[in-house]
């Protein structure tokens, strides 16, 4: 098991084109190992650019925060 830390957003493409976004929070449990949990955002982009950019002016996030699958 990894104990590299997940990076807090997740953009990822569903099977009919449509962009969405994950918000994820990684705790360590009383062994130290992390546990993600995650949350999709009801909302839904056109790009990945519109994902990101809505991820910088919503929750600041940085670029080395952003993953995509």
């Amino acid at each position: 098991m990894s104990r590299v830390a997940v990076k807090p957003y997740l953009i990822t493409k569903n099977p009919e084109g449509a962009i969405s976004i994950a918000v994820r929070t990684t705790r360590l449990n009383s062994q130290g190992y992390p546990l993600v949990s995650s949350e999709t955002l009801e909302q839904s982009f056109r790009t990945a650019t519109l994902a990101r950019s809505f991820l910088r002016e919503t929750y600041g996030a940085e670029p080395g925060d952003i993953a995509i699958k």
